[in-house]
């Protein structure tokens, strides 16, 4: 049985509990009363045979809020409450650190990472150079996984069996809500999980009612993200090729985060990486160029932000 570690919350990110009913099976009132109606309505559609995750159990769970802790450990039947998430050092075989707030990724993930739990960090892993060196020795020693659920999202299936089909790759274009910092790494991780990654150049478009990016491949390949802020929900991505257009819609949730957790367990049992290291620091360091454009006005080479 691999013992599992929970930390959340933070505002806006409801994964503490979707992660954790997923691995454990779900309480039915207690995630119906938890305030997360999207999380409860597509969690009780799922198949029984879904919901669980064989040899794996949340048996731990933290936040910085008691009643939140609660309500989590009610919705996901989770044994073990703490008053401080260093009490699961030497508890846990693994820790998710389910929270997007990258600023304090470093902080709560370094006391497991150096006490040889295998760890977890929700998108993005970091946004700090330094911390993204720290963070790299434990990347390639399959301890550490950090990516967006839209790395494996089933709605991308089908392209991959069939990119052949789509031959050269000319344009890509993604649009998510709310900010790039946080959820542009959707649309990257969705790409990236795809396709190859051969990104140059990184340069924020200038505008005044969305936050938008363009990525120059060294192919001539072109990639434009962007985030519209506060509007309808939508992880929409269009790929474009000489001999056809992939559109779609990434709303299938569940099948994501299932996905992610399995691997992550994959990487807990074979220590060794699901994700090529390499990739996961090209990612952050796309997103790190995006803020050097944006403060500095002017394109960025990858190749000049040193990890």
């Amino acid at each position: 049985m691999i013992k599992v570690g929970m930390i959340g919350i933070n505002e806006g990110n409801g994964h503490p509990y979707s992660f954790s009913c997923i691995i454990n099976g779900f309480n039915n009132k207690g995630l119906r009363d938890c305030g997360w109606d999207v999380i409860y309505n597509y969690i009780r559609q799922q198949d029984d045979v879904d919901l669980g995750i064989d040899d794996v159990q949340v048996t731990h769970i933290w936040t910085q809020n008691l009643v939140e802790t609660n309500k989590i450990a009610r919705a996901a039947n989770i044994p073990n409450v703490v008053n401080d998430y260093l009490d699961m050092i030497g508890e846990v075989d693994a820790l998710i650190i389910a929270r997007d707030d990258s600023e304090n990724h470093y902080e709560m993930a370094r006391p497991f990472l150096e006490n040889g739990c295998f760890v977890f960090i929700d998108k993005p892993l970091s946004l700090d150079i330094g911390e993204l060196r720290y963070f790299k020795k434990y990347l390639q020693q399959g301890r550490l996984m950090s990516c967006s659920g839209m790395r494996y999202a089933s709605e991308l299936d089908y392209f991959r069996a069939n990119i052949n089909d789509y031959e050269e790759i000319k344009l890509i274009r993604g649009a998510v809500i709310n900010n790039l910092d946080k959820y542009g790494i959707h649309m990257l991780e969705a790409i990236y999980g795809t396709l190859p990654f051969n990104v140059k150049s990184i340069k924020c478009n200038p505008s005044s009612k969305i936050e938008s990016l363009t990525l120059i491949n060294t192919d001539g390949t072109s990639i434009q993200l962007d985030a519209l802020g506060d509007t309808v929900k939508t992880f929409q991505l269009d790929i474009f090729g000489s001999n056809g257009r992939f559109h779609v819609e990434l709303n299938n949730n569940f099948v994501a985060f299932r996905r992610t957790l399995l691997h992550f367990f994959q990487m807990v049992r074979t220590r060794e990486p699901v994700i090529k290291p390499s990739l996961t620091i090209s990612i952050m360091k796309v997103l790190i160029g995006y803020k050097i454009s944006k403060e500095n006005n002017k394109s960025v080479q990858i190749e000049d932000i040193d990890v």
